[in-house]
C-alpha cells in the first residue's frame, strides 16, 4: 500500500520489489507460507522484510514410546520438513548408564540420539556444513554454507587468513577416522594441498596457509 500511495504521488519505487511483495500477498492470501515459492523466500528484495514464513520450518512430532512412523497429516507432513521424536523414551534412555542405554536404543531400533537427527537436519534445511581445525589444545567447528570455497571458509575464521590465503592443507573426515590419525593420514596420502576455489565439504579437516 505504501508502495501504491508513493506511485500515485509519482515517487517511482523499486518495480521487481513491489511485484515480488504482490506474489507474497498473493500467497498468504491463498493461506501459503512464502516459503513455498523457494525463489521468493531467498529474494535478496524482501531480506529487509523478514517475513517468518519465508523461513525454512522443521515440525518435530513427539511420540509416545512404541511409535517411531510420522503421522499423516495433510498440509505438514507433505509439504514440511517433519522428523518424528520419542521424548519420553529418549528422555529416560539418556538418564541410563551407557550399558543399559545401548541395550535400549538397540530395543526400539533407535539409531542416534534425537539431538543428533534435530542438528543434522536444521543443517540440512539451512543449507549449512561445518568444517573443522585442529589445535594443540583445541578442536573447533566453523559452520558455513553448502559450497563455500576454501578462500572463503577461511574468512569465518578471520579475515586476514582469507587476505593471505595462500592454500589449504586439508585431510577429509571420513580418512582421517580410517587413518587414526593425521600423521598416518599425510603418510597414506590423503591429507592434500587445495587452493582458493576448492569447495569445502562437510567434515574437512583444514589447517589454512596464510601471509599477511
Amino acid at each position: 500500500e505504501r508502495i501504491e500511495a508513493d506511485k500515485k504521488r509519482g515517487k517511482e519505487g523499486d518495480k521487481e520489489e513491489h511485484e515480488q511483495l504482490l506474489e507474497c500477498k498473493a500467497l498468504l492470501e491463498e493461506n501459503k507460507p512464502i516459503r513455498r515459492n523457494l525463489e521468493l523466500a531467498a529474494s535478496q528484495k524482501l531480506r529487509g522484510f523478514t517475513f517468518l514464513s519465508a523461513k525454512p520450518m522443521l515440525v518435530l512430532f513427539n511420540n509416545n514410546d512404541e511409535d517411531d512412523a510420522l503421522p499423516d497429516v495433510p498440509g505438514v507432513t507433505d509439504v514440511e520438513r517433519c522428523i518424528a521424536l520419542r521424548g519420553q523414551l529418549e528422555h529416560e534412555i539418556a538418564e541410563m548408564a551407557e550399558e543399559d542405554a545401548r541395550e535400549f536404543l538397540k530395543e526400539y531400533h533407535i539409531s542416534e540420539p534425537a539431538t543428533n537427527r534435530m542438528i543434522r537436519e536444521s543443517y540440512n534445511l539451512l543449507g549449512l556444513i561445518s568444517f573443522f581445525t585442529v589445535g594443540e589444545d583445541e578442536v573447533r567447528a566453523w559452520t558455513i554454507k553448502k559450497d563455500t570455497i576454501a578462500v572463503d571458509a577461511a574468512d569465518a575464521i578471520h579475515s586476514d587468513i582469507k587476505k593471505g590465503f595462500i592454500r589449504a592443507e586439508l585431510v577429509a573426515y571420513n580418512d582421517l577416522i580410517a587413518a587414526k590419525s593425521y600423521a598416518e593420514a599425510r603418510k597414506v596420502g590423503t591429507v592434500r594441498l587445495e587452493g582458493k576455489t576448492y569447495v569445502v565439504q562437510d567434515g574437512d579437516i583444514i589447517n589454512f596457509r596464510f601471509n599477511v
